[in-house]
């Protein structure tokens, strides 16, 4: 049974999620390189799981800043429902797997107002990323785990308004 009583049956053994495309005013994008995950399909976005009663923006304003030491954003828009995917066969055992079939995720696209320097990978230990970089919005889903490569594109699609061409 769910804790949402809106949520429809299909979504709920999908953990709630949020994931942030952070956007340079020029329109590239922040990607970080996920912490001992194996190349090549090792780089994504700011991403992580709401809290009960968590407002979503919340959630993502709260996850980029643990994960990257961002705060000076601005929001510049966000999907509109929920974006699924399943978690793989290998992720069966792990606590996550065990307890939910994927994650449902909002996105949210922010505009970074702040200066390089403010980013600190070490902002909320342990570090989710080792190393980041700013790059191509389009990009992005030949980078990502390619379990998560559906949804990117679908990020990508959301928010290619506000990206570098």
């Amino acid at each position: 049974m769910s804790l949402e009583p809106d949520l429809p049956p299909h979504l709920a053994p999908y953990r709630p999620n949020v994931g942030v495309a952070l956007f340079r005013p020029d329109g590239r994008v922040w990607i970080g390189r996920r912490a001992g995950a194996p190349g090549p399909h090792n780089w994504q976005f700011p991403q992580g799981g709401v809290d009960p009663g968590e407002d979503l923006q919340a959630a993502a304003l709260r996850e980029l800043a643990e994960e990257t030491g961002v705060r000076s954003v601005s929001v510049l828009g966000r999907t509109d429902g929920w974006l699924t995917y399943d978690f793989p066969p290998e992720h069966a055992g792990s606590p996550i797997g065990r307890a939910w079939k994927g994650q449902r995720q909002v996105w949210f696209a922010l505009r970074f107002d702040g200066d390089d320097r403010e980013i600190d990978l070490e902002a909320h230990p342990p570090a989710e990323f080792d190393a980041w970089r700013w790059g191509l919005l389009a990009e992005a889903p030949l980078v990502v785990a390619p379990f998560k490569q559906a949804i990117y594109r679908q990020v990508v699609d959301a928010f290619t308004v506000f990206a570098a061409g």
